[in-house]
């Protein structure tokens, strides 16, 4: 799952507090780019054999150069945006929503726990998962995958109900 609950101990009143961890889904590990760059260019490097020594080759260079280059670029680009990292933070007293991207600045909702209602509905895309207090609405887990986000819907349900004693 890209997103992973931690709950902690209770206090001295009793209070637990769970927090969440939401990341997207990366299918290539950094090791798994070593391997796939490596590999790309062992393949691209085998008929180019052939032409060693004539003229030839020096025309097919720099495509082959600009090729590789904009694997590279793009699935280091891919990387940087999954850098992406929403922490939500639930006591019996306070909702902290705290989203991380990668050349911005970080994006903070605080709001009193007890009046968060948790949406799914139909809206931009299946699925829809929403925060609201009353006051602003929020989009929570936009990079999950329709389940995902079903799934974290009825989390997060639990865990507020816990919080809440009902």
């Amino acid at each position: 799952m890209p997103y992973e609950w931690k709950t902690t101990a209770p206090d001295d009143f009793g209070a637990v507090s769970f927090t969440l961890t939401a990341r997207p889904y990366r299918s290539l590990p950094r090791r798994g780019f070593v391997w796939f760059i490596g590999v790309t260019a062992v393949l691209i490097a085998l008929p180019m054999i052939a032409l060693l020594g004539t003229v030839l080759l020096w025309g097919l260079l720099p495509f082959i150069a600009l090729t590789m280059w904009g694997l590279w670029h793009g699935l280091q680009r891919s990387y940087r945006s999954g850098e992406i990292t929403e922490t939500l933070t639930l006591t019996n007293r306070e909702l902290n929503l705290c989203r991380h991207d990668p050349g911005r600045a970080d994006r903070i909702w605080t709001t009193n726990s007890y009046w968060v209602r948790v949406m799914l509905r139909k809206g931009p895309v299946e699925n829809y998962l929403t925060l609201s207090d009353g006051q602003r609405e929020i989009e929570l887990g936009a990079f999950l995958t329709p389940e995902e986000r079903r799934d974290l819907c009825r989390d997060l349900q639990r865990n507020l109900q816990a919080l809440r004693g009902t």
